[in-house]
Parts: C-alpha cells; sequence; structure tokens
C-alpha cells in the first residue's frame, strides 16, 4: 500500500510552508503520494526560497493520483494570499485554517489515509477570528470527536496529557477519576491500533511534586489518580504509578514504558523536547481520522530565511504514512 498523504501547508508567513518543501525533496515519493492543501504560489514560493526543484503538479481533484509528484490542491484563491514571513495576519490565519478544513474533508471522503499539519500561528488565526486554542481542539469540532487526547511521539517514546492548553491554575479542576481513565482508555486503544503495540504499557505522573508525598504536598494522587489507576486496570488496562515526574525522567524510568500519561502540558512536554532532540511528533488520538504534526510552532524570527529544520515534520511525515500502513493492514 502507498498511502496517499494529506498536507495542511500551515501559516504561509511561517516555517510550515519551507519545512514542507525540504522534507518532500528528500521523501521517497515511490512510498505515498503527498497532496499539500494550501496554494500553489505559496509552495513556489518557499521551494525558490530553499533553492529547491520539486516536482509540483497542481491539481482541483484528489483522484487518479500516482507516484512521482507533489501534488498541490488549492483550498484558497490567489487574493488570499499576502506572503510576507515573519508576519502575524488575518490573512495567512484564515489560510491555514482553511486548508485544515479541506484536509479533513478529503480524508473524511476516504481520498486521503492520513493528514499532516504544518504549524499554524494561535494569535494569527485569533485575528481571522477563530476561537480554538490549536488545531487539537479545532480539529475534535471538525470531525464531531468528545473524547480525543494529544500525544508527542519520538520512537518508542510516547507522551499523553491529560490537559492542554489551558492556564495552571486550572489544572487541578480539570484532574478527575473519569477523566483519567477516559485518557487511560483513548491512550491504550491508540497505542494498540496506531501504534500497532500488541499489550501497551502506561506509567502515570502525578500532579504534585513528589506525587504528593503520601499526602504532605497534595492529596490527588491519593483521592483521585489511584483509584483511576485501580479502575483503569480492571478494563485490562497495563498502567503504574502515579510516579513523580522528576524522577521518572531522571532515572530513565520512561524507556521501560509505551507511554506515559502526564498531568499538564509543560510537565509532559518539558522532557519530551529535551530528550526528542527535535524529531518529536505531535498526534491526536480518538479522532476518526489520523493526524500528526511537528512538535514546534511557526517560528516567524527565521521564516523566510532557509533556517528552518525539517526534522520534526519529516518524523511526522513518515509517522502519518506508518500509521495509515497499520490500520490498513487491521482493516484488511
Amino acid at each position: 500500500m502507498n498511502p496517499t498523504i494529506a498536507i495542511s501547508m500551515g501559516d504561509y508567513n511561517g516555517i510550515g510552508p519551507e519545512v514542507i518543501c525540504k522534507t518532500l525533496s528528500k521523501t521517497n515519493l515511490s512510498e505515498s503520494i503527498p497532496i499539500i492543501i494550501g496554494h500553489h504560489s505559496v509552495m513556489e514560493y518557499y521551494a525558490d526560497k530553499c533553492g529547491l526543484n520539486l516536482p509540483f503538479q497542481t491539481i482541483k481533484k484528489a483522484e487518479g493520483l500516482s507516484n512521482g509528484s507533489v501534488y498541490i490542491l488549492n483550498s484558497l484563491k490567489e487574493d488570499d494570499i499576502d506572503i510576507h514571513p515573519g508576519k502575524i495576519s488575518a490573512k495567512s490565519g484564515k489560510a491555514a485554517m482553511k486548508a485544515v478544513e479541506k484536509a479533513v474533508v478529503l480524508q473524511q471522503k476516504k481520498k486521503c489515509s492520513a493528514l499532516v499539519t504544518a504549524p499554524i500561528s494561535k494569535e494569527a488565526i485569533q485575528k481571522a477570528g477563530y476561537t480554538f486554542p490549536g488545531h487539537t481542539e479545532f480539529l475534535a469540532e471538525l470531525t464531531n470527536t468528545g473524547d480525543y487526547m494529544m500525544i508527542l511521539a519520538s520512537g518508542d517514546f510516547r507522551v499523553g496529557l491529560a490537559t492542554i492548553h489551558v492556564p495552571l491554575k486550572k489544572v487541578q479542576g480539570l484532574i478527575t477519576e473519569n477523566g483519567i481513565i477516559r485518557f487511560l482508555k483513548i491512550f491504550n486503544k491508540s497505542l494498540k491500533t496506531d501504534f500497532g503495540i500488541i499489550h501497551p504499557k502506561i506509567a502515570v505522573l502525578g500532579l504534585n511534586p513528589h506525587a504528593g508525598d503520601g499526602g504532605v504536598i497534595g492529596t490527588e494522587e491519593q483521592l483521585i489518580l489511584t483509584p483511576a489507576l485501580q479502575k483503569a486496570r480492571f478494563n485490562d488496562i497495563d498502567v503504574k504509578g502515579p510516579f513523580a515526574a522528576d524522577a521518572f525522567f531522571g532515572n530513565q524510568t520512561h524507556k521501560h514504558y509505551d507511554g506515559i500519561l502526564a498531568m499538564y502540558h509543560d510537565q509532559g512536554l518539558i522532557p519530551f523536547k529535551a530528550l526528542t532532540f527535535g524529531t518529536g511528533v505531535n498526534f491526536t488520538a480518538g479522532l476518526p481520522i489520523i493526524r500528526t504534526s511537528p512538535d514546534h510552532g511557526t517560528a516567524f524570527d527565521i521564516a523566510g530565511l532557509n533556517k528552518a529544520k525539517e526534522d520534526s515534520f519529516t518524523a511526522a511525515y513518515e509517522l502519518a504514512k506508518n500509521m495509515a500502513v497499520i490500520r490498513n493492514t487491521r482493516s484488511n
């Protein structure tokens, strides 16, 4: 199977189009069929900036495609394009979101096997009138998905998040027994279905320093997390914890688990990004579609300068391709 992979171009004033071009210039086009959703003038602009000669082919429909080309499906008009690398604008924010919408429709219609999203700017999309804090929440609404979670992956290192883009002061109130059980079920299913792990092992981090220290520093571990883990085990989920986060990563304990559930954004992402050296991938579990993304943002400060590294986007593309193959194999 040679999966067709949709790629939303991201904010065209950021590094998204650049890392897309750099990735596809090194991709074996006999193993997958990439379709960039955005606009051909954007991709040609950044390919020229990078000195790359890609086999672009603009199409009107995602039908009858074959290996060897990098297809571009325009999701906006020429008038919607105003390229100024490094500038935050409503136009670029709207263009980025329209590309995501078009890409999701393609996957829902079975015209592609997976979606890789290039970075968007939260400030730009809000200027354009969108109220979502990021890709994850937007994709959940587009696919009418209630139960989903963010997973960061790099090789065998996978970190799931119980809370995502919320202020730290709100985290405590969002950690509930039922919520943790729900996330563990999503995580466990995704590790099996998307990552191909037959018997996944999951670790859960504590909310408080030293995992509460027996209730001295906090009681969430005793009153919420431990009961949730016990109930998850009754549902045949192999889970242990709650672990003190600092010792867990400091002792390299993460290497013994297929997935780690962190309680909040920075608790999981700081060690993940520090240990994966720019090769991390953002994956949204629980969606009816496959969606991956690099674990970095728009990097406006280096946009258009041919300085962006494509490692994370390349990893996101490869993971999307592998997941598509795994899901196809399981469905046959």
